[in-house]
């Protein structure tokens, strides 16, 4: 949803107004840093006294004093369009800019470190995330959760602990939310008090505002790294086997419909993302997804996004629409980020008419739980299918699940490959391919192995009679 010069200018009012508790926001103090830098407009007789630097407001305040107050400042200067909209390199020139005029013209306390700090830390204010950056330049860091002002927690290797990262203020932590709403082109206030967004890096955020959150603004920020982690580097980190790699870049190069399930913070994108690397680079792929966050290597990647409602509740973009209309775009495959809803039904019916290989994710506790779920979104269609047509849809259209999960030592892992063989009496009927066996602990770790079951599916006995050298062994199971 757009966000008008307009429209920013009255919210970044409204919630000065509303959030903010600085004891310079009164009209004196507020006169007193206008007299920082150059008025914006003057009439003919206006007549404006630089403060001489013994006489700056900022005379006698501490580091995060001064740079709060700059802040505020600077924010005052830049116009609405600047703020929304300006590229990043222009905006730092001219923060740049506004920090030096201000060193020149004030006797602030810092010293040589902090003055060369200073601009650093405001081009952070307003071009990225504020107090946030030092945390989401940590790799450690997988989720930073912002519950208020002063309650900033971070979850590093799967536990969630509070850090000493603070924001002055509600009204500055509201600033960092607008901000980045404002860079996708989304908009939060009263009226729509709810924004997912993402960062350029991938990162998915999600903020709201009272009277969504009685106690005040919050974000949250699912981190995704500067680089995607690739199938070579989930190995590493211990998420699956060479084995049950190489058979997953069969099953997706051989065009098999593939349903990735886990629990939320599971990596069930980071798994989707990596496996997508066995897509070959010929092929014309279509990504759906509500905020988009997918990185492929393929050239031939058309991505589209889902787009909420505005505030006369006109322009909804939902992903039933974008899958639809993507039948219409001659894909080779569609990968839809994860299915919530009615395009279930429309993501099965395309499974099952030609554009193979496609792939979803979906929140779901095992691989049967998966199905269920599966059947119970196609019914949000409001189609009115019997339950017998719907999981026969199913049952032909999905060929295997991949359940992760993220187990309580931190390690996200493929606790199981599932095959799915068709119906018996209704009933889907399931077969392990591979499977993680915990065997004990370590101490904060959990030790167990990866293993085949024993058996081999159908398709493979297919591939290997095309010509596709298979090993076999990969399916042996160990005794």
């Amino acid at each position: 949803m757009s966000q008008s010069p307009e429209d920013a200018r009255n919210f970044r009012k409204e919630s000065r107004k509303k959030y903010s508790r600085l004891s310079f926001d009164l009209p004196a103090d507020r006169l007193r840093r206008r007299s920082l830098g150059a008025p914006r407009t003057a009439g003919p007789q206006s007549v404006v006294e630089a403060p001489s630097k013994s006489d700056s407001p900022l005379a006698g305040s501490s580091y995060q004093s001064v740079k709060g107050q700059l802040h505020e400042e600077l924010l005052d200067e830049l116009s609405d369009e600047e703020f929304t909209g300006e590229a990043e390199d222009l905006l730092a020139e001219k923060i740049d800019e506004f920090v030096n005029r201000v060193l020149a013209d004030n006797d602030l306390p810092l010293n040589e470190s902090e003055r060369r700090q200073l601009a650093d830390d405001l081009r952070d204010e307003v071009l990225g995330v504020g107090p946030l950056a030092p945390l989401m330049a940590d790799p450690a860091v997988t989720d930073i959760l912002v519950n208020g002002p002063t309650r900033v927690y971070v979850e590093r290797f799967g536990k969630v602990v509070k850090t000493d990262v603070r924001f002055r203020d509600s009204e500055h932590l509201v600033l960092v939310i607008q901000r980045i709403a404002a860079r996708v082109g989304r908009r939060i206030d009263e009226s729509s008090p709810m924004v997912d967004a993402r960062l350029p890096d991938g990162s998915r955020v999600n903020a709201t505002l009272p009277p969504v959150t009685i106690d005040g603004p919050t974000l949250s920020i699912r981190r995704f790294g500067r680089r995607r982690l690739r199938r070579e580097d989930l190995r590493r980190l211990g998420m699956f086997t060479p084995e049950m790699m190489e058979f997953l870049e069969l099953i997706v190069r051989h065009r098999h419909n593939l349903l990735i399930a886990g629990g939320t913070g599971a990596g069930k994108s980071t798994f989707l993302g990596a496996v997508c690397e066995a897509i070959p680079h010929d092929e014309r792929i279509i990504t759906i997804e509500d905020a988009a966050e997918l990185m492929l290597d393929q050239e031939h990647v058309v991505r589209k996004e889902t787009r909420p409602a505005n505030l006369e509740g006109q322009g909804r973009i939902t992903a039933r629409d974008l899958v639809v209309n993507s039948l219409r775009m001659r894909p080779d495959r569609i990968i839809v980020g994860e299915v919530r809803g009615g395009e279930a039904l429309d993501m099965l019916q395309a499974m099952n008419t030609g554009h193979d290989g496609s792939l979803t994710t979906i929140h779901a506790n095992n691989s049967r739980d998966a199905l269920k779920r599966l059947e119970t979104m196609v019914l949000m269609a409001e189609m009115d299918l019997p339950s017998r047509a719907i999981r026969e849809q199913i049952g032909s259209a999905i060929e295997f699940i991949v359940f992760v999960k993220r187990y309580d030592d931190g390690v996200r892992r493929v606790a199981r490959i599932t095959e799915l063989t068709g119906l018996e009496e209704n009933t889907p009927q399931l077969q392990d391919i591979f499977e993680f066996k915990q065997t004990g602990r370590d101490g904060r770790s959990i030790v167990g192995q990866f293993q085949a079951t024993g058996v081999v599916p159908r398709c493979v006995h297919e591939m290997r009679e095309r010509g596709e050298e298979i090993n076999l062994d990969m399916f042996r199971k160990q005794v």
